[in-house]
């Protein structure tokens, strides 16, 4: 019976928070939207109106056009994926993955999608698995990947660390970067971090993609934090239960 009422609490709980996240991710969705929109339309009619640009001057417009498209596929993604956690028949299809194609694979799209720095990964010599959903969690680790280009001003370095602690895997996005306020942490990962302070350098919002990682980890089971210190540069951390194993380090640039 007490198992019983726990369960019930535990879904009442779940079922608040998700409501929460939904309508915090409407409203950081209908900020973030207009911003590569107005972009896109202004390159196009540039475009369309000014037939004597320069050929450097109309590839710069495409370029732009391109990059705020990205975005606008990045944002889609990330709703579709929150509506998909959402659901109340939807469930996490979870088996167990090698961690390093999960990483090399988001790793990869990251560098086609931007023009970012290397990123430097530190994982386990022996080969780590967990049980998760693959898709989903590629995103999370491309979402954190993305959101240090985007905001984190001053950057040149960005390391992706993955290692075993007990019965965990932990995984770490690290760069050093601007670093974010302590006011602003409390609210990294709610949904309600918007554009409308840009401190961190950046051009888009980073609420969207930061509530949607922790949605997707929240429903692996895991846990997600972050620390910074101003100046210095931000590490976001996240953890996934697994199997304990003895593993040593390699690094590695890619």
């Amino acid at each position: 019976t007490l198992t019983t009422r726990v369960k019930q609490t535990e879904r009442l709980r779940y079922e608040i928070e998700s409501e929460k996240l939904r309508a915090d991710l409407l409203r950081a969705l209908s900020h973030d939207l207009r911003t590569p929109l107005a972009s896109i339309e202004g390159a196009d009619s540039l475009l369309l109106e000014q037939p004597d640009l320069s050929e450097a001057e109309r590839r710069t417009l495409l370029e732009q056009i391109r990059q705020e498209t990205r975005w606008l596929t990045r944002i889609t993604e990330n709703m579709l994926s929150v509506t998909r956690m959402a659901g109340e028949q939807v469930s996490l299809h979870r088996t167990d993955e090698v961690v390093e194609e999960i990483v090399d694979s988001a790793v990869m799209k990251l560098r086609r999608s931007r023009n970012a720095l290397p990123v430097t990964v530190i994982r386990p010599q022996e080969i780590l698995t967990a049980p998760m959903d693959a898709t989903l969690m590629e995103q999370v680790i491309l979402n954190l990947l993305e959101n240090a280009v985007l905001h984190a001003k001053g950057m040149t370095c960005l390391t992706l660390r993955v290692f075993t602690l007990g019965q965990r895997a932990v995984f770490e996005v690290i760069d050093n970067g601007c670093g974010i306020p302590k006011e602003r942490l409390k609210t990294l990962f709610t949904g309600t971090t918007l554009t409308q302070d840009t401190s961190s350098g950046g051009k888009h919002g980073m609420g969207i993609g930061l509530s949607v990682c922790a949605a997707i980890i929240k429903a692996h089971g895991g846990e997600i934090k972050a620390e910074s210190t101003p100046g210095e540069g931000t590490t976001i951390r996240f953890w996934l239960e697994t199997e304990e194993v003895d593993t040593e380090e390699t690094e590695d640039e890619q």
